[in-house]
């Protein structure tokens, strides 16, 4: 499987392409276009298998109900994926490792990459952000997104993320909710809230944007423009 991300930061779309006898899987409706020769198989979880219960898991999440399985029959073929709200998108090869992803942030794997849609625990109830994670494991090439511009920030000890802003992160850091000043009333007065403490070594992938602040702008706005 072959990523081409064109169009980068603004406005990316993934161009992949597939040799015969390999397949993606990606969320439902991230196609844009595709070969004629391409074959779509659509489930509620891995290719040839049902997996109800982590489809409805993977909704809580923030994901679609339904993953489509793409591969090309009598020789190669492409396909175009493209995400919700306008921004970038990373490739990450994953080799025999874990990446945990924020809701929202899976866009298309290797069908050799296990995505555990069931990943979840106390300390992923993020302010209203997230409450399951998605755990991408194994070995294979994975397709990200995110809103605004995307960028990696290495930690090697202790930092700060906001919740809203993560993408991805590596399973090697351990992270634990906290607040930004000193004490909660100062830290939710001055518009963060809960944030994210990493501890360890590893990469955090981070976006731009908020897309729930960028909701709540909007409907503000809507609403103001309606009165």
């Amino acid at each position: 499987m072959q990523i081409e991300l064109i169009h980068r930061p603004g406005n990316t779309a993934a161009k992949i392409q597939l040799d015969q006898g390999e397949s993606c899987t990606a969320e439902s409706g991230a196609m844009i276009a595709m070969s004629g020769n391409m074959d779509i198989t659509t489930t509620t979880h891995k290719k040839q298998s049902g997996g109800l219960l982590k489809a409805v898991k993977r909704m809580m999440a923030g994901e679609s109900l339904f993953l489509n399985h793409f591969e090309p029959k009598a020789g190669a073929g492409e396909v175009w994926l493209g995400a919700t709200l306008a921004g970038d998108m990373m490739t990450y090869d994953l080799d025999q490792e874990s990446l945990i992803v924020q809701s929202g942030s899976f866009l298309a794997c290797e069908s050799s990459v296990e995505v555990d849609l069931g990943w979840q625990g106390f300390k992923s109830f993020l302010s209203g952000e997230s409450v399951f994670w998605l755990n991408l494991r194994g070995s294979g090439n994975v397709l990200l997104n995110s809103f605004g511009a995307i960028y990696p920030v290495e930690v090697n000890g202790e930092y700060i993320v906001d919740t809203g802003h993560i993408v991805a992160f590596n399973e090697s850091l351990d992270f634990s909710l906290t607040k930004v000043g000193g004490s909660w009333l100062k830290s939710f007065l001055g518009g963060e809230g809960i944030v994210c403490k990493f501890k360890g070594r590893g990469t955090v992938w981070c976006q731009s944007h908020n897309p729930t602040s960028f909701g709540s702008a909007m409907s503000s706005d809507l609403k103001a423009r309606k009165v």
